[in-house]
């Protein structure tokens, strides 16, 4: 009974949402500045956090063996090797890699090499503006997207590139005989679906912003966010595989609309004759039934500098006056005239005559997930901001973790998926995505990457301060229990705004609460199911009694049985169940399985 009376207690106090899971805060490491934690990169055996510190130009080195308590217990200045740090990656081996700029952001970068302590190892250089780099899931590569940023003025614009440094000989080793350039001048000049600076070459234009490596380490793919492409890169050759626009999400359809308007302060979700460009941030990867996936989470970004801007508002464009009638009212601030919007040189006159023919915006306010190929496989549509408006209305679309800026981000880019991670635990996948602006970690069972499911919401908005303690999650890592210091599976977020890095236990919560006994199991069919449901003991001879579940603890139907019987469910609504089975006056043998009644 002890196992059926923990379920019911973990059910009744989770998320009304939540299926498989629960999210526990274990503990918080705080700097407390603004850039302070932004990257985190993980080592299970000395229980330490490598975290990127823009606001000191450091590399901060956390002791987390007691997830409770994070200590400082070292660092690496950053600026005895060029400018500012961005990111930082576990490689292995007792080896950690740091990705920084140089002092001028249009010169070539670095990457460099330490052990745990923070010790210099080695280094090697990079393209312009080294932005984000991670290790192969091998341990062989370590992969470099290079920017290539332009400065203020707009007049100097190096190119982006892909580096691969080949580490399989040892860290102490490397040197740049090891670096291989993957350039984009063979880059086709159109790409559909992408976006593009006029008067620019794919080579200049191309902005490489995160990578992601498949589980075999022969795939990668390659954001250029502020282009709306991804790059599909072979490891096994380092070449590029080809050039994916992403294409536009059509916000005028039903389970796509958006709030475009912060001048109401209100919520006001709606279908709008706008196109969204995906631009994805971060972006991860999982594999299922030998097939790659990759996940996105959609912020969407402008190039807004001082010699040049892709940036303005709908009310400032001239709309074409056949296809926009209700112009007038249209850009007005209430409906769409203040959503950010692309200029005219850039996307949206289609026949080239001088005034806009279709309306577009930054980023798709959702995560999706797309096939090895990078097709389109599901999106989120506008699950994000129904669910806060729904559930914490106060901190809707809000600018800096405040509920009195509540709305504000509407007509920017909404909640902004940032940053995004996959992980696995048992034989289930779950992305876990966080939201930058609206703050908190938005989590889905995507074991179905046709049909993912919301799991739950993990967050520490306070109602009555108005005030949230971790503000613009940008980096996350999930650990699983087979490769975490204490044996628990953790999901680490590192918080930009609010400079906080913060550990969450991540339990499954089946199993969990399962015990199968030994001498026998149920076996259920069909599931998911309609009316009936058959229950099969191995052991004939078993008296059990058994209990249906729903997911807010409730018991919804219970009896007592031998052998085999058939429960008759006609009278409950669709969704999701937990079957208990409990032999009688053997509280050890105990055995639980998820039913969805469809």
């Amino acid at each position: 009974m002890k196992s059926i009376l923990l379920f019911l207690c973990l059910l009744a106090t989770a998320n009304l949402y939540a299926q498989n899971i629960s999210v526990t805060e274990l503990g918080r490491y705080t700097d407390g500045r603004d850039g302070a934690c932004e990257i985190s990169a993980y080592d299970s055996t000395s229980s330490q956090l490598m975290i990127t510190n823009a606001a000191s130009d450091s590399i901060d080195i956390v002791d987390v063996s007691d997830p409770a308590a994070p200590v400082k217990v070292g660092g690496v200045d950053v600026l005895l090797y060029g400018g500012g740090v961005n990111s930082v990656a576990n490689v292995g081996n007792g080896y950690f890699a740091v990705a920084i700029e140089a002092l001028v952001k249009q010169d070539s970068g670095k990457v460099v090499f330490f052990d745990l302590l923070g010790n210099y190892v080695s280094e090697v250089m990079v393209g312009f503006l080294p932005d984000m780099l991670t290790a192969t899931k091998d341990g062989k590569k370590v992969l470099v997207a290079c920017e290539g940023e332009p400065n203020d003025a707009y007049t100097v614009d190096p190119e982006g590139s892909i580096v691969v440094i080949d580490i399989s000989g040892g860290v102490a080793s490397v040197s740049n005989t090891n670096v291989t350039f993957i350039t984009f001048d063979n880059a086709p000049a159109n790409i559909a679906g992408s976006i593009k600076k006029p008067g620019t070459t794919q080579a200049e234009d191309l902005e490489p912003e995160y990578i992601a490596v498949d589980e075999t380490s022969t795939l990668a793919a390659v954001v250029c966010q502020e282009n709306n492409v991804l790059i599909l890169v072979d490891l096994t050759a380092d070449t590029i595989l080809g050039y994916k626009g992403l294409g536009f999400k059509d916000h005028n359809l039903v389970g796509n609309g958006l709030d475009a308007s912060n001048q109401d302060g209100l919520v006001n979700i709606l279908p709008q004759k706008v196109k969204g460009v995906y631009q994805p941030d971060a972006i991860a990867s999982y594999t299922l039934g030998g097939r790659a996936y990759f996940v996105s989470a959609n912020e969407g970004d402008g190039r807004d500098y001082g010699g040049y801007s892709s940036e303005t508002r709908i009310k400032n464009l001239t709309l074409d006056s056949i296809l926009f009638p209700n112009a007038a009212l249209l850009q007005g601030d209430s409906a769409l005239g203040s959503l950010k919007t692309f200029t005219s040189d850039v996307i949206g006159d289609i026949d080239n005559d001088g005034d806009v023919d279709e309306l577009y915006c930054y980023g798709a306010r959702s995560f999706s997930i797309w096939d090895a190929t990078g097709n389109l496989v599901w999106d989120s549509g506008d699950d994000i901001e129904q669910y806060i408006a729904a559930n914490h209305a106060t901190f809707f679309n809000c600018n800096d973790g405040l509920a009195t800026k509540m709305d504000d981000r509407s007509d920017d880019k909404g909640p902004e998926p940032e940053a995004i991670t996959i992980g696995k635990i048992g034989n289930r996948f779950y992305a876990f995505i966080g939201l930058e602006r609206q703050g908190g970690i938005m989590i889905y069972d995507v074991t179905n990457p046709h049909s993912p499911v919301f799991e739950s919401f993990v967050h520490n908005f306070d109602a009555l301060t108005g005030t949230m303690v971790d503000i613009a999650p940008e980096g996350l890592i999930f650990v699983s229990e087979a490769h975490s210091h204490n044996g628990k599976n953790l999901l680490i977020v590192s918080n930009e705004v609010s400079g906080t890095t913060t550990i969450y236990e991540v339990v499954d919560l089946i199993s969990t609460v399962e015990t199968v006994a030994s001498n026998w199991k149920a076996r259920i069919a069909p599931n998911p199911m309609s009316n009936q449901l058959s229950v099969e003991l191995s052991d004939q001879n078993a008296q059990v009694i058994y209990r249906l579940i729903n997911t807010i603890g409730q018991e919804v139907a219970e009896g007592t049985f031998s052998g085999t019987t058939t429960l008759f469910l006609d009278d409950l609504s669709t969704g999701i169940y937990y079957l208990s089975v409990q032999e009688v006056n053997n509280s050890k043998h105990v055995w639980t399985e998820k039913i969805i009644k469809q």
